[in-house]
């Protein structure tokens, strides 16, 4: 698969050869959406917590006497049918993670880039490099490239310059290569690749 190299101006830069087997397999749907529910549970804090009937600061005597009063028989106020008492069967703090095959988190980062690839959503720029920290001029760049929302990968360290200025705008996420993720991939409308960051992707799927 070839694919036309832009710069940061819009002009043309060549080609490059993306490798069929990274970027042009047949999306599968479960595959990214089993990957995504894994990041996704892996981000959950899990520190929802109600207290339960042995936490409730209340007296535990008994709230009066067994027979003779016509109500029903009752111990504790703590007991979870009272105001005041504690909860019955409420959230308790706990890890959301689970696994996932480390094989089939690399198949679905693969199935997420051919996603982009095939949807014409796939963007190669040869070098994601600013001369200055300006938002403004980077987003006019943006604007010429029809970048308003995209997630914009660069090699194992992104310009600072570059960094810089695209971080205050909306919609726009920028990565090192290293932090690229199906989750992110996915929630973006275009995805942006730095020569640099296609050259560590191979790599890393040799």
């Amino acid at each position: 698969m070839d694919l036309t190299v832009k710069t940061l101006e819009g002009k043309d830069a060549g080609t490059l050869s993306l490798k069929e087997e990274i970027f042009g397999l047949e999306p599968r749907e479960d595959i990214l959406a089993r990957m995504v529910r894994y990041q996704l549970a892996l981000k959950r804090q899990g520190s929802h917590k109600v207290k339960g009937r042995s936490e409730i600061a209340r007296t535990g005597s008994k709230m009066y006497k067994q027979k003779g009063t016509g109500n029903a028989r009752h111990h504790s106020a703590r007991a979870p049918q009272f105001r005041g008492g504690g909860r019955a069967h409420g959230p308790v703090v706990r890890d959301h993670a689970h696994d996932l095959p480390k094989k089939l988190r690399a198949l679905a980062l693969k199935h997420a880039l051919s996603t982009k690839a095939k949807s014409e959503n796939l963007i190669i720029i040869d070098d994601l490099v600013a001369s200055e920290a300006k938002t403004k001029g980077l987003l006019a760049k943006f604007a010429g490239l029809g970048l308003d929302n995209a997630l914009i990968i660069g090699g194992s360290e992104v310009d600072g310059n570059f960094k810089l200025a695209a971080r205050n705008i909306p919609n726009i996420d920028v990565l090192p290569v290293q932090g690229i993720n199906v989750y992110d991939i996915l929630r973006r409308g275009k995805l942006v690749l730095s020569k640099a960051a296609v050259e560590a992707l191979e790599e890393r799927f040799k």
